[in-house]
């Protein structure tokens, strides 16, 4: 299967490419504004909080736990091949919330709060994604 077959792709340009490109050294990193400390995701010129374009590519722990599922049962989209799937959004401890997945738990054992750890999915030689297992 070719990547145009498969779903579809984050474009690896600008400050989205800059987190990917962290992803793809195995490091987790967000965004952390200069003017008030807080971590933004995704990635964006101006901070939400306080309007600072300044920023750093600060370290994550890689920790957190899930604040919220949804399984899709019905692709709405011809390139999401494999149904049933389940987006887990989860909540780092610094903060950002990242919209991923949780391996190893079925969707009946998840719950809000579980306890998870970042870990990196090579899927080919240019995109690492981000995914995260029960801690």
């Amino acid at each position: 299967m070719s990547a145009a077959d498969g779903p579809p792709r984050p474009r690896l340009v600008g400050l989205t490419g800059e987190y990917y490109g962290w992803l793809r050294r195995h490091e987790l990193r967000f965004q952390r504004c200069s003017g008030c400390g807080r971590y933004r995701h995704v990635p964006r010129e101006l901070c939400a909080a306080c309007g600072s374009d300044g920023f750093e590519w600060a370290p994550s722990s890689g920790r957190g736990e899930v604040f919220t599922w949804t399984t899709t049962y019905r692709a709405m989209h011809p390139r999401f091949l494999e149904v049933p799937f389940t987006s887990v959004v989860v909540e780092l401890e610094e903060g950002p919330r990242v919209l991923t997945s949780v391996e190893g738990v079925d969707e009946a054992d998840l719950r809000i709060g579980l306890a998870v750890r970042a870990v990196f999915d090579d899927v080919d030689d240019e995109l690492t994604l981000l995914r995260f297992l029960p801690a």
